[in-house]
């Protein structure tokens, strides 16, 4: 059981890691194939696609056991695409004539990824029945995090002194083989599937278990309790614009900052979420969670302010240079959006039905992926509408101002959220 969760670690830990070639991934398409904010961030929301198909994969991994085990071959088989992808970009040239095959790439690197955390959460939620409500769900979010804080701060450097993203893909796909050969020698041991149950999933019929696992996760979306907080978490993410590749052109293609202030900014953002993890499991996870959550949603929707601070060069006025201010503020709304599915993640690990985790946190999972994609085609339609463009960023601060403004917008449906409960509660009360 201690191999599995080593496993499950790691397998967070790379996930988190993932920015480190991603990192090098947007500074190629960004500068090397010179695409402009717009089309930075339609392929940065394209490549998340596979993402949304993490339900699928959820079903399949709760309902299709594979050599008697159906968490860990899930976590090999995801590990094995990435694999495949990363190592892929590190062969190929990169130029604007690999441009399918490099997007190509991302696809199937995000396809692994999906399977990967899908399967890890479902572990998760498992074993969470057997701890105390919280901990495992904020020890991911730490190795995730921790994973994440490395990635930035290494990936900055490295982009810095090499200015070659082959070098990026390369460690990555190693750190890949890594997970890869731990997974494929760990034994599955799982605390919560009775015995009986498991030889009949393993007995029944593909099509059977497929079926039922459907059913099982419909009923359990449709119920009140689950299916409320759902919808809010879901469309709190999808009614505020993106300005994302925007700002990342406006800070790498205008004001010249180096990949080592990007990169440091995220390590900041990573910090921040880190600290806001162990706050929660110390003391934030006793507050009512509409209270937590509506308190998340305004200080997020202040936090989206510091851009426009950068862009209307503020900072300077208070004597602040532009690398200060983007390594202090720059990834501070996205930990704060970050943290704040963790409540989340608590609350349905406590309301899941049992054989129903990888289904369900699937489902969840890939709404808030879904809810990213339309978050930023609207930050796209935002940014065409306003005129911004790789040559004029005059009109950024108007789309701050609506992307902050918007952030507001989820406080008029606060109410879909439970209004008693904490995480320390076992079961949450009836909407």
């Amino acid at each position: 059981m201690r191999r599995l969760w080593w496993v499950c670690g790691v397998g967070y830990w790379v996930q988190g890691f993932r920015c480190f070639p991603w990192l090098a991934l947007n500074f190629h398409l960004a500068r090397g194939l010179s695409l402009s904010p717009v089309a930075l961030q339609l392929v940065q929301n394209a490549g998340n696609l596979p993402l949304v198909a993490k339900p699928l994969f959820g079903v399949l991994s709760d309902a299709v056991y594979i050599g008697r085990a159906h968490r860990l071959p899930y976590i090999s088989i995801g590990a094995l695409l990435q694999l495949i992808a990363w190592g892929t970009l590190a062969i190929i040239p990169v130029t604007g004539d690999t441009f399918p095959t490099q997007m190509a790439c991302i696809l199937v690197g995000n396809l692994g990824a999906s399977v990967t955390e899908v399967v890890s959460d479902a572990v998760v939620t498992e074993f969470s029945r057997t701890q105390k409500a919280g901990v495992l769900q904020s020890y991911a979010f730490i190795a995730l995090a921790a994973g994440s804080l490395l990635g930035n701060l290494s990936g900055g450097y490295v982009l810095l002194k090499t200015q070659e993203p082959k070098i990026m893909f390369t460690a990555f796909s190693v750190l890949l083989g890594f997970q890869l050969a731990l997974s494929l020698g760990t034994k599955e041991t799982l605390p919560s599937t009775p015995r009986n149950t498991r030889s009949r999933l393993v007995t029944s019929s593909l099509a059977a278990n497929l079926r039922k696992q459907f059913s099982n996760l419909m009923m359990a979306i449709s119920e009140e309790r689950i299916f409320y907080p759902l919808a809010w978490i879901m469309t709190s993410f999808a009614v505020v614009p993106i300005l994302s590749g925007t700002m990342f052109c406006f800070q790498t293609q205008y004001l010249k900052l180096d990949p080592s202030i990007i990169g440091l900014s995220k390590v900041v953002g990573q910090v921040m979420v880190l600290s806001l993890t162990v706050l929660y499991n110390r003391y934030l996870k006793r507050i009512p969670l509409r209270h937590l959550i509506a308190g998340v949603q305004m200080l997020y929707a202040v936090a989206v302010l510091s851009d426009l601070v950068l862009v209307k060069q503020i900072n300077l006025m208070l004597g602040i240079p532009n690398e200060i201010h983007v390594l202090c503020f720059s990834a501070l709304a996205e930990a704060i959006a970050q943290f704040k599915v963790l409540p989340f993640s608590v609350l349905l690990s406590s309301l899941c039905p049992p054989g129903c985790e990888g289904s369900l946190f699937a489902f969840f999972t890939s709404g808030l992926v879904f809810s990213a994609i339309l978050s930023g085609v609207f930050g796209v339609g935002l940014s065409t509408l306003i005129g911004v463009s790789s040559v004029d960023y005059s009109t950024l601060p108007l789309g701050i101002l609506l992307q902050s403004l918007a952030a507001l917008l989820p406080l008029g449906w606060i109410s879909f959220l439970p209004e008693k409960w904490t995480a320390d509660e076992k079961v949450v009360m009836q909407r």
